[in-house]
């Protein structure tokens, strides 16, 4: 495994078609993350960021691997200005994390008996790269709206930043 690899695991009251419903439906992406993808989940197919009408659509955003309750892998999003502007990330942040390669997130789905193990491995980041810190505050407070939506019916509020 990738030695700068992010990996988090969080273990959720739920099934592994609920949880993997919570991962791809537009629906549901958008109550815990603010995201919608737009996708046919399967492997190769393209995929469009939407975040609050604000689409980031790139060639080489695709799905990488799809098993329905098992295994979701896909490309991370491009760095665009618009996105850096809609986030509060100022040139300068933005002309760095442009630069750093594509990374990929991968969720690994398991039965644990009556709840699941849910691993994710955020990784292909750039060592001592700006994004590896950038996730590293946000999956933790995502999978955790993820974790609570799934058991409570209701996602965290967002954080302060």
């Amino acid at each position: 495994m990738d030695t700068n690899a992010f990996v988090y695991t969080t273990y959720i009251r739920t099934t592994p078609d609920e949880l993997w419903q919570a991962l791809t439906d537009p629906s549901l992406t958008r109550r815990y993350w603010g995201v919608a993808f737009d996708t046919e989940w399967t492997a190769g197919s393209p995929m469009v960021w939407d975040e609050g009408g604000r689409k980031t659509a790139d060639p080489e955003q695709t799905v990488l691997a799809a098993e329905p309750g098992r295994l979701l892998s896909y490309t991370w999003h491009t760095f665009t200005p618009e996105w850096a502007e809609a986030v509060g990330i100022g040139d300068e942040t933005y002309a760095k994390l442009a630069e750093e390669r594509r990374s990929k997130v991968t969720f690994a789905i398991e039965p644990a008996g009556d709840i699941v193990k849910l691993t994710v491995v955020h990784d292909d980041l750039e060592p001592d790269g700006m994004i590896r810190d950038l996730i590293a505050e946000g999956w933790p407070a995502l999978l955790s709206s993820l974790k609570s939506l799934l058991e409570t019916g209701e996602e965290l509020p967002e954080p302060p930043r």
